[in-house]
């Protein structure tokens, strides 16, 4: 079981990213994936490095390196998750080795100092730990890199209750006239809606159930919301931060999205409407260009070694970044991301009933997370819904395409 304290340390990671990074366009992101990596870092670090790297992970750095293993290996034995940790060192680099055995069995590999060698090994273990959803590892090999921590995040779920595709021309809003990939489905369990009412104006959270404990909370803002801000209430929501109205406390226009209407049913038992739309959301993330946001900036200074816990060799981070691809369609969810961090030295009518509607027609958020804990494994915001293809799938066909980490600078940083 996720530890709760870790729960915590995670979210809200997510929510400062998220409330950081997304901005007009599309975007996707998990904390889940990197922190672990900020955690094992955190512990063999020393100066204002170990200092700034603990009050990211919200932990103290004398436990980080326990507490991200206990993570990682939670994640490993979750439903739906596959989580993997790789660690490439050059020979000449000589490891602690208690820092080396506290990491999982058999995630050592070589660097050996050829860029495109030691580049093809790591997109071989990219590709590997996310069913080939993620194509090439996000940092790049290279001759003064010493040492590559990484983390791989694989994570699916098929919807309990699927939904039905059909062609959505949005009336109003940024997707008007465009002709995209309607999902709908119908259920009796308006408890799946909530609005929620935060400082800045009401959330509306829709929850679709996975099959396997994994859950997809789709987030509606008020039009002048950032989608920063979307995200952010939205995991404070998750946690119990806002009061909320749901299912037939409803009314109609309580919340952005949401219809309340009399309709002729067979039964007096209240119905969810929901739609939304496809989408698939590809992302990358260079971390430090929000160093301070993840405790990296003192990390990167390479006048001096920050990390004396890891070898006795002075190391600093070089690069650090993410690639992440998602996807959610009619049968269910599909979610990728690698995280690396290079180092240098969804009869008749007889009785009537309430129907709540809700529609995200417009840029909306999403989370991710595991149903038990209320752990967000990804968070995102979509901008760019899927186009109508001209028929429904019969199957799950929304494996986001491959994603290629974009080349950077001919040298790491």
């Amino acid at each position: 079981m996720f530890a709760a304290t870790t729960v915590r340390a995670v979210n809200d990671l997510t929510a400062r990213w998220a409330r950081d990074a997304v901005g007009e366009r599309g975007t996707a992101l998990t904390a889940a994936g990197l922190w672990p990596l900020l955690a094992l870092l955190a512990g063999p670090a020393d100066g204002p490095a170990r200092k700034e790297l603990a009050e990211a992970v919200g932990t103290e750095a004398a436990d980080a390196v326990r507490e991200a293993g206990a993570l990682l290996a939670e994640l490993t034995a979750t439903d739906g998750v596959d989580a993997a940790l790789g660690l490439w060192t050059q020979r000449v680099l000589e490891l602690r080795p208690e820092w080396r055995d506290s990491l999982p069995l058999d995630v050592h590999g070589e660097l050996t100092g050829d860029a495109p060698t030691d580049q093809a090994a790591l997109d071989a273990w990219a590709r590997r730990h996310t069913d080939g959803l993620i194509e090439r590892m996000p940092v790049r090999a290279g001759a003064d890199i010493l040492l590559v921590l990484a983390s791989a995040l694989l994570v699916r779920t098929t919807w309990t209750d699927r939904f039905e595709e059909f062609p959505l021309e949005p009336d109003e809003g940024p997707w008007a006239g465009r002709e995209l990939t309607g999902l709908s489905r119908i259920r009796r369990d308006p408890e799946e809606i909530r609005v929620h009412h935060t400082p800045t104006g009401a959330l509306t959270a829709a929850e679709v159930a996975g099959d396997n404990g994994l859950d997809v909370h789709l987030l509606l803002g008020p039009s002048d919301m950032p989608g920063g801000e979307v995200l952010r209430h939205g995991v404070a929501a998750l946690g119990g931060a806002y009061p909320a109205v749901s299912g037939t406390a409803l009314s109609d226009g309580v919340g952005p999205g949401v219809k309340v209407r009399t309709v002729t049913s067979f039964d007096d038992r209240p119905i969810v409407k929901l739609k939304c739309v496809g989408f698939t959301v590809d992302a990358e993330h260079d971390l430090l260009e929000r160093a301070e946001l993840f405790g990296l900036r003192t990390a990167t200074n390479a006048a001096r070694g920050h990390f004396p816990g890891i070898s006795p060799q002075p190391l600093a981070v070089s690069s650090a970044r993410q690639t992440v691809t998602a996807t959610f369609n009619a049968l269910g969810f599909r979610a990728a991301a690698v995280t690396a961090v290079g180092m240098r030295v969804g009869a008749v009518p007889q009785k009537e009933s309430q129907m709540v509607t809700v529609a995200f027609e417009r840029p909306f958020g999403f989370l991710a997370v595991h149903r038990e804990s209320g752990l967000v494994l990804v968070a995102g915001w979509v901008t760019d819904p899927d186009g109508w293809s001209g028929r429904p799938r019969g199957r799950f066909e929304g494996r986001p395409r491959p994603v290629r980490a974009g080349r950077g600078p001919a040298a790491p940083r």
